[in-house]
């Protein structure tokens, strides 16, 4: 079967998408208009046998890109390349891939780690669990200065509580939250390996160290006008109120995820309605094909050990 391809993309009229379809693979593009010349649904097929991919090229095929990220795309995808060179596996390009797109936006947006995905072939599910793994990518807009305060043992013993309490009283904010004017987001954080110098903090990822109140006040009249040493962060869209996202709040306060609920265990492999975590599991060692060739996980290349016998 041919490639098809739809690449339709414009910022000045609305598009309509005849539906297409490949039968082995079960995969359509409904007709979709396309209002204000964003593309809302759009696909990339390759061939029956692959699995279907969105595409960046030409068309930026996947949900509202607009053109400001089309042209930090055109900009990030040369050194992006020139990345992905360096490996033997692509894929081990992806954490200085995501640092380079948000050097440019000032967070790690959905679009960028679309655009990861895509260049470097693998599903957008595997770059978000990866950027979802760290916390110095911030998936939501954040402030022009990102100030973290360590609240570690040796800091507590330093005066880090005064210092702490004196920063959510001079930006009227709290852990995890940014100003309204968006140009301060506040973080206590873990040990920051700088104990000989305590209490210190970081900002923009730089160090800052023996913090008095008035290093704090003389930081932040600095910061307001535009004179201090640390350059601030680009700030592509306005920040919330605060960056987390809802999902993660949930789990640090011990909720579980869909698959993790209405299971005897919530850690099997099964999901909602399967007690025993052998369902997925079954699935993948009774049709293979289909997994194939949409992951490289080592449980699937090795599933020989769960069918011989092997170690459990």
């Amino acid at each position: 079967m041919p490639n098809r391809r739809c690449t339709a993309f414009s910022t000045e009229q609305s598009f309509e998408i005849a539906s297409c379809k490949v039968e082995k693979v079960g995969v359509s593009a409904r007709k979709a208009a396309v209002p204000n010349g964003v593309m809302e649904s759009c696909c990339s097929l390759e061939s029956a046998q692959e699995t279907p991919r969105f595409r960046l090229d030409n068309a930026m095929c996947f949900g509202a890109v607009n053109q400001d990220f089309s042209d930090i795309y055109a900009r990030v995808r040369p050194d992006c390349e020139a990345l992905m060179a360096q490996y033997p596996d692509r894929r081990s390009a992806l954490l200085p891939m995501i640092h380079r797109f948000a050097a440019e936006e000032g967070y790690t947006s959905a679009d960028a780690m679309r655009a990861c995905s895509e260049m470097l072939n693998l599903t957008p599910a595997t770059v978000e669990s990866t950027v979802s793994f760290y916390t110095l990518f911030f998936r939501k807009p954040v402030g022009k200065y990102m100030l973290q305060v360590c609240r570690n043992l040796s800091c507590q013993l330093a005066g880090a509580e005064d210092v702490m309490a004196y920063f959510r009283e001079q930006l009227g904010i709290g852990h995890l939250e940014t100003t309204e004017d968006g140009l301060f987001s506040y973080e206590e954080v873990e040990c920051l390996a700088a104990c000989d110098r305590a209490p210190c903090m970081q900002v923009n990822l730089e160090f800052v160290y023996d913090l008095t109140p008035k290093m704090i006040d003389d930081m932040l009249v600095a910061m307001r006008g535009g004179a201090y040493a640390v350059a601030p962060l680009p700030q592509t869209a306005r920040p919330e109120r605060t960056w987390m996202i809802d999902q993660d709040d949930q789990i640090s306060r011990g909720g579980k995820s869909p698959g993790g609920q209405g299971v005897s265990d919530p850690n099997n492999a099964g999901g909602i309605g399967d007690s025993s975590g052998i369902i997925m599991l079954d699935r993948i060692l009774a049709q293979p094909q289909r997994f194939a060739g949409r992951t490289r996980e080592r449980l699937l290349s090795e599933s020989s050990a769960f069918t011989d016998g092997g170690p459990r």
